[in-house]
Parts: structure tokens; C-alpha cells; sequence
């Protein structure tokens, strides 16, 4: 018999491609994992996972059956969360999914309003790169996703709360520190720091690079803003950080001077996103109401959308 475990874990196994990883994410021993695909392949009588020496595989029934897996648990966490929603109403825990380079600086200013609020609520909290969470809001393992936009996906509502913009920080003595306000022309050639690819950030950075003829340093791309922030300050490059985060990181600190830029439309824009199916739409469009008026209340660097 198919089991709805065994569905997880083909799923986990199309996203990671790898047995211990995908057992990683299920919390389970590879071992585990790897039996029970074993097993759900002999039930359907059909391979599913092209076993390699370097990398694992799915056989094209096998990513067709993972496809369909997604939409079997998304379904089944939303038979969950109805019958939790007519015992408890907005009591229980909502899965909230946010980037490493937004929910640290957002949270702290949002949490204690919706506890205020909603004081039976639990948010549970996961860090994780925007597509991997959009994949995982889309399989059920999240509730609801805050995300720099665009997120495009049929089956998710969107709400944008507001534009945030982007900073340029320098060492004190680089060049341009010595400039009040920092023009185009004064952005030619240099030598720009990214955030790792996979986040949404990465491409921004990297497309503003090519408008403005920057150079991206694509060897030196740090796994979080902190990585950057620390590279910028050596002189290894210059760098374009979110306002929240200089305001949470750089402003207090020496080493970097935080410029104006002459360059419009240098924001990113945040979202709230769920599944468009989720009995909870009515709670998730109160949070990003509550998420604008508090954005609006304690950080004045961003501009609500409404």
C-alpha cells in the first residue's frame, strides 16, 4: 500500500537528489528513506530513481509521481489546518517560511504585535533561500512565505506590504566615501559584492551590475549579508545591502560609510504569499495588514505598498 510518509519522501528526494540530504530533511536515517522507496517502487512496480554513483535521479514516472505527491500533501496539510480552523479558530501554530537576508531585521519589529494580537497563535520560523521555500509552501510544509517579489506561482495569493531600499556601503576609505551623494557615473567599473546565487538579492545585484557597467565579483559571493557586509569593510568590493539590515548592522558600526545613490527605483519589494486553497487566507491577509501598519509605525527606510 502507498503511504502518505513514502510521498514525502519521494518528494523530499526530487528536491535535494540526494539520499542523505533528502533523509536530512525528513528527519529520518538514510537508510529509512532509502527502504521506503524501495518499497513504494515495488508497489507500483515501477522505477522511480535512477540510482548513480555521483547523483541521484528521478525517472521521468518518477518526477510525474512527485509532481502529483506535492498536490496529494498540500491537499492533505489543508484537511488538517480546516479541521484545526473549526475546533480552534486562529489558535495553533502557522509555518511561517522567510530568506536569511529578511527575516532577521523584519521579525523582531513584526512578532510582538501579532502576539499581541493573536496571543494563542504559534509561529513557527524557518530560514531558507525564496525558491526553496515557494517549493515548500507549495508542498504543504509552509503555511505562508515573506519574500522579496516577483513570486509567481498559480496556486499562491500574493500581498505586497512594501518597497525597501537598497543601500551602498564602502569602506571608510574607499573613494567614494569622500562623496556626498553617489551619481552613476561614480558606480562605472567598480567592483561589486553579491549574496550567494539562490536568493533574490543575487539577481538584483547582479542586473543593477550590468545597468550600471559594475562588476560583479562573482568569486567572492558571501553566504549572508554579515559576509558581505565584512568583505566590504575589508576593501574588497562595495556593496549594495538592504535598508533594513544597515539599519540593524552598519548603522551603529565604524568601518563602513552608508552612501546616497543618484539611481531611482533601487528597492527590492516584499510580499506575503500562502496557497490560494488555504483555509487560513482570511488570518493571512489580517497578518499583512498588521505587517503594513507596523512597517509604517517602526521603520521609516521603507515605503508601504497598499
Amino acid at each position: 500500500m502507498t503511504t502518505l510518509r513514502q510521498l514525502n519522501y519521494l518528494v523530499a528526494l526530487s528536491q535535494e537528489l540526494h539520499f542523505r540530504r533528502a533523509a536530512e530533511r525528513m528527519h529520518v536515517t538514510q537508510p529509512t528513506l532509502s527502504a521506503q522507496i524501495q518499497e513504494l517502487e515495488r508497489h507500483l512496480n515501477a522505477p522511480l530513481v535512477e540510482r548513480g554513483t555521483s547523483r541521484v535521479m528521478l525517472t521521468p514516472l518518477g518526477r510525474e509521481i512527485a509532481d502529483r505527491a506535492r498536490r496529494i500533501i498540500a491537499e492533505v496539510q489543508d484537511i488538517v489546518d480546516l479541521a484545526a480552523s473549526s475546533q480552534h479558530g486562529f489558535d495553533g501554530t502557522i509555518r511561517l517560511g522567510v530568506p536569511p537576508t529578511l527575516g532577521p531585521y523584519l521579525l523582531p519589529h513584526i512578532v510582538s504585535d501579532l502576539h499581541s494580537k493573536y496571543p494563542r497563535l504559534k509561529l513557527y520560523v524557518r530560514e531558507g533561500k525564496p525558491a526553496e521555500l515557494q517549493e515548500e509552501l507549495h508542498t504543504g510544509a509552509f503555511d505562508l512565505v515573506i519574500s522579496p517579489l516577483p513570486i509567481q506561482h498559480a496556486d499562491f495569493e500574493v500581498e505586497r506590504l512594501f518597497r525597501e531600499p537598497l543601500q551602498l556601503a564602502v569602506a571608510d576609505d574607499h573613494p567614494l566615501a569622500r562623496k556626498g551623494k553617489i551619481q552613476r557615473s561614480d558606480l562605472v567599473g567598480q567592483h561589486v559584492l553579491a549574496i550567494e546565487r539562490g536568493h533574490h538579492l543575487h539577481e538584483q545585484v547582479s542586473q543593477l551590475c550590468d545597468d550600471l557597467d559594475a562588476v560583479l565579483l562573482r568569486d567572492y559571493e558571501g553566504t549572508s549579508l554579515d559576509t558581505i557586509r565584512l568583505m566590504a569593510g575589508m576593501g574588497v568590493g562595495i556593496a549594495f545591502l538592504p535598508a533594513m539590515y544597515v539599519r540593524s548592522e552598519i548603522a551603529s558600526r565604524r568601518g563602513l560609510t552608508v552612501l546616497d545613490i543618484g539611481v531611482p527605483n533601487l528597492y527590492r519589494q516584499i510580499g506575503l504569499t500562502w496557497r490560494r486553497r488555504s483555509v487560513h487566507a482570511p488570518l493571512f491577509k489580517e497578518f499583512a495588514e498588521l505587517i503594513r501598519a507596523t512597517a509604517e509605525d517602526r521603520l521609516p527606510e521603507v515605503t508601504v505598498i497598499r
